[in-house]
Parts: structure tokens; C-alpha cells; sequence
């Protein structure tokens, strides 16, 4: 089970654009620790639009509620050094590969998000088993909270296999692209070219641009109508 555990939030319209990322992403519940704001506010349930019901559940807890999970990552945009281990985080990519290999043993996960204008205080995240971060550009590497949350929930949903929206597409075969291309050839029958050469680039490019497409059979076939119009 993972947590979406957010410290010290200010702004209940944050709390509400989470609550709709929780539900966007499928994860199981919202802890609201220490809140320095209302949380279940019109602007949060405004935000909210159809999870209103995570609100509902997100009563404020305290620091101690901490100790009810398994494992607890903290995230940061503030790096260390090797010197700093606490602050030595991973990145957002890497947290989606470690937790894939726990999340269906039972274990309680908590992701823990700071303040939106100072973060994780060191004590906090010394509470946590490591750190992750989200790259960003050195200039500005600060993300606002819900943005924060919404990419690390995107990593984690997109490692696992509720994610894999392509499986329900089936790719057109060799048999099928092979097709197209002597359809095509055909089409090419009737057009004018000035060289031969350019023709076979013509051939080529096509050739080119229907395997980086990575057609699906229906694609395919729906082409290969297209230019079954062409040649008559």
C-alpha cells in the first residue's frame, strides 16, 4: 500500500490538486501531517473535481503517524554530497524501480512531501530510509508541491503494469508493413518522378517512416485502404 504523506502543507487548494492526482494514479491514501492550513476547504474540494471523498478521509495526524510505515521516502530539491548521506537522494526513475519490488508484499510505503515554501527539515527526512529527487535545472530546481507529487505518482504508475496501455494495441506484423510498402510502390506507379533515384528515395523515406511509426495492425490496414484509393 503506498501513502501519499504530505508535512506541514499551507495551502488547501494544494491539498485538493493532490487529493485528484491520488485518484489520477490510483494510489491509496492521502496523510496529512501537521497541517497550517484547513483542509477540507471549497477551494480544496473545487480542486479536488471527483476525489473529494481522499479529503474526506485526510484527517490531520501527527508526527508520530510516522512510525505506522514499513518504509518512508523522503523527497527533496535540496542535493548533498556524499559527505551528507541523508541528503544523497535517488532519482525519481530509481524510486519507481525500488518500489515496484515491494509494493505487492503487504508493506505500507509512505512518500513524504514538505512544506511548499521550505520543504523537508533535516530531522524529518533523517526519519525517512533515503531521499529521492525529481531532475530539474539547477537554475530553479524547486518544483511547486502538487507538481512534485504529480511526477513522482506518474514514475510510479508508469513502472507498473496497470501503465501498459500499448498492450491493448496489437502492432501491425512484418507481413503487414511488407504489404503497405508494395501498395505504396504501386501508388508510385502513377506519379512522376524525374530520376529513378528520387523515386527510391521516395521508397526509402516511406520505408523509413513506416517502421519509426510502430504502425498497429489496425493503422495498417486503414493505410493500406488509403492507398487502394490512390491507385484506382
Amino acid at each position: 500500500m503506498i501513502s501519499v504523506i504530505l508535512i506541514g502543507p499551507k495551502n488547501s487548494g494544494n491539498i485538493g490538486a493532490i487529493a485528484r492526482l491520488i485518484r489520477n494514479f490510483n494510489i491509496d491514501d492521502l496523510v496529512i501531517i501537521d497541517p497550517q492550513c484547513r483542509i477540507n476547504t471549497i477551494t480544496a474540494r473545487k480542486r479536488a473535481m471527483h476525489a473529494e471523498d481522499i479529503i474526506k478521509k485526510a484527517k490531520p495526524k501527527r508526527s508520530s503517524y510516522l512510525k505506522r510505515f514499513d518504509y518512508l521516502i523522503a523527497t527533496t530539491s535540496k542535493l548533498g554530497t556524499d559527505y551528507n548521506i541523508p541528503r544523497s537522494p535517488i532519482t525519481s526513475e530509481q524510486l519507481a524501480k525500488n518500489i515496484s519490488k515491494i509494493k505487492d508484499k503487504k508493506r505500507k510505503i509512505g512518500i513524504v512531501f514538505g512544506r511548499e515554501d521550505k520543504g523537508l527539515f533535516n530531522d524529518e527526512i533523517a526519519l525517512c530510509d533515503y531521499t529521492v529527487t525529481i531532475p530539474t535545472s539547477p537554475k530553479y530546481p524547486a518544483m511547486n508541491l502538487s507538481h512534485s507529487v504529480s511526477v513522482i505518482l506518474y514514475e510510479l504508475f508508469k513502472d507498473s503494469e496497470k501503465a501498459k496501455i500499448t498492450d491493448r494495441f496489437i502492432p501491425a506484423s512484418k507481413k503487414e508493413k511488407d504489404q503497405v510498402l508494395k501498395m505504396l510502390n504501386k501508388a508510385m506507379k502513377n506519379m512522376d518522378f524525374r530520376t529513378t533515384s528520387k523515386k527510391q528515395t521516395q521508397i526509402l523515406v516511406w520505408k523509413k517512416l513506416i517502421s519509426k511509426s510502430l504502425l498497429t495492425k489496425r493503422e495498417a490496414y486503414a493505410l493500406m485502404g488509403f492507398l487502394k484509393k490512390i491507385v484506382k
